[in-house]
C-alpha cells in the first residue's frame, strides 16, 4: 500500500454487488475515514513526513477524486466537479488519467483547508449516492473497487500520521485509544504440512479481490510448518543483544549497507530509555515496550536476518496461505513478510483501463506481506491479500511469522 498506495486496483468480475447493499457499505466506509481522522486538526493533517508517506488531507481527498474521476465524471452526466485543480492535486499514479502534484511535495499543499477537503467529501458523496441505484452492474463492481480503495488509505492514514507524530520532538498521540499490538501467547508451537500440490490465490467468483491476487493456481510445497504465533519484542531484545545488528553474517548484502549506512541498531520507533528497558512510539505516545506483543515495524531485511539468526527461515507466500486458517493470529495484529518476491501468478493480466495500472508495473524489487495489522479496517482482511513493499521500508504496521522445512 502506498502513496502511499502502491496498487492492488483489481477485478471484481462474477460478484453480484446489490444496490442495496452498496447504499449501505458506501456511507460506512466514508464515514470510517473520516473517523479516522477526527483527531487531526488542519495542521495535523498538512504535513509530510517522508516520500513514502502522505498527508492526511492527501489521503482524504484522494479517494473522493477516486469517485469523481472514475464514476461521476465519465457516467454522471449533470454531475459538475467540486473544484477544477483538484483532478491535479489528488491523482497519484494514474498516468491515463493526466497530469499530477509531484508526491514528495504533497506536504506542501497547505490549502486547500481540511475543512474545504471535508466539503469536498460530502459534494462527492451526494452524488455517488444520487447516482449508485443508476449504475449498471459494471460501474457498481467499480464503486465496490473504489471503497476498497478507501480502506487501503483508512490503514495508510494511520501508519502515515504515526511516522509524522513520531518527527515530533513532544511525540504527541495520536489517541488515547489508537490502536497498538496485543500481546501474544506465551508458548511457540509448529503447525506442519506435509506438503503436495495445493492451490492458491482468489477465485475472483464470490467476494472482491484484487487482481494480483489471483488467479488461483497450484503450487507444489515441500514438507515445511509455520510458527503458531508471530515474532515477540522480547524474542527481537534478545537477538539486539546477541549483536544482531551488529553481525554481517546474519544479514543480505544489501541488508548490512543499509544497516550501516542509516545506523540501523532496533525496530523503528524503539529507543533505549535510561532504566535500560526500550521504549516504543505508538499510536498512544510513547509507551515502555510490550515485551509479551509481537515485533512490529521492521523491514524485510530485518525479518530475514532475524530468521537467519534463529536458525529458521521467512515462509513463502503460498506456504502461509496454505496454513493461514489455523493461524490464531493471522490477522489483525502486524502484517508478515515472507520471502516471495513480489511477481505476478500464473496467467496474470493487469485489469484493463487507469485503474489497471497499479499493480502489474510495480511487479519488481518488492517483497509481499500476508495476514492484516492493528490499523486495517475490519472486513478488508483476507488469507489471499497480497500486500508489498520494499526491503528497507518499515514505517507500516509489520513483523514476521517464522517457517522451517521437514
Amino acid at each position: 500500500m502506498c502513496c502511499g498506495y502502491r496498487g492492488r486496483i483489481g477485478r471484481v468480475e462474477g460478484v453480484q454487488v446489490l444496490i442495496d447493499d452498496l447504499l449501505a457499505q458506501y456511507p460506512a466506509i466514508r464515514k470510517e475515514t473520516e473517523r479516522r481522522a477526527a483527531p487531526l486538526s488542519d495542521a495535523d493533517a498538512t504535513p509530510q513526513s517522508m516520500e513514502d508517506a502522505s498527508p492526511a488531507k492527501w489521503h482524504l481527498a484522494h479517494v473522493g477524486w477516486f469517485f469523481e474521476q472514475f464514476l461521476l465524471i465519465p457516467h454522471v452526466q449533470d454531475y459538475r466537479p467540486f473544484d477544477e485543480d483538484f483532478s491535479f492535486l489528488f491523482n497519484s499514479y494514474y498516468e491515463a488519467a493526466g497530469p499530477r502534484h509531484t508526491r514528495s511535495a504533497r506536504g506542501l499543499i497547505t490549502r486547500p483547508s481540511l475543512d474545504r477537503i471535508l466539503a469536498y467529501r460530502a459534494h462527492v458523496d451526494a452524488a455517488m449516492l444520487a447516482a449508485i441505484p443508476e449504475f449498471d452492474a459494471e460501474l457498481r463492481q467499480l464503486v465496490v473497487l473504489g471503497l476498497n480503495h478507501e480502506q487501503q488509505h483508512q490503514e495508510l492514514l494511520l501508519t502515515d500520521i504515526l511516522h509524522l507524530f513520531a518527527q515530533n520532538p513532544v511525540e504527541p498521540g495520536y489517541s488515547r485509544a489508537g490502536p497498538i499490538p496485543a500481546a501474544t501467547e506465551s508458548g511457540l508451537d509448529w503447525i506442519d504440512h506435509p506438503g503436495g500440490l495445493v492451490e492458491i490465490g482468489a477465485t475472483g467468483e464470490d467476494d472482491f479481490s484484487y487482481d494480483c491476487e489471483g488467479p488461483r493456481h497450484r503450487v507444489h510445497l515441500e514438507p515445511y510448518a509455520l510458527a503458531s504465533r508471530l515474532v515477540t519484542n522480547a524474542e527481537w531484545d534478545e537477538f539486539i543483544d546477541d549483536g544482531g545488528y551488529r553481525t554481517a553474517s546474519l544479514w543480505l548484502s544489501d541488508g548490512w549497507a543499509w544497516v550501516n549506512q542509516e545506523g540501523i541498531d532496533a525496530p523503528l520507533y524503539w529507543r533505549a530509555e535510561s532504566d535500560h528497558r526500550p521504549s516504543q512510539f505508538s499510536l498512544r505516545g510513547r509507551r515502555s515496550l510490550d515485551l509479551a506483543a509481537p515485533v512490529c515495524h521492521i523491514g524485510y531485511y530485518e525479518a530475514d536476518a532475524f530468521a537467519t539468526w534463529a536458525g529458521l527461515r521467512l515462509p513463502t507466500e503460498a506456504e502461509w496461505e496454505t496454513l493461514a486458517p489455523q493461524l490464531s493470529d493471522a490477522h489483525g495484529q502486524c502484517w508478515q513478510w515472507t520471502g516471495s518476491a513480489y511477481l505476478p501468478y500464473p496467467r496474470f493480466r493487469p485489469a484493463t483501463g487507469a485503474v489497471g495500472e497499479y499493480n502489474g508495473k510495480f511487479m519488481s524489487g518488492q517483497f509481499v506481506l500476508r495476514g492484516s495489522s492493528i490499523a486495517t479496517p475490519a472486513g478488508h482482511e483476507r488469507d489471499t491479500y497480497r500486500n508489498f513493499f520494499y526491503p528497507h521500508q518499515r514505517w507500516q504496521f509489520s513483523g514476521l511469522r517464522l517457517a522451517k522445512s521437514l
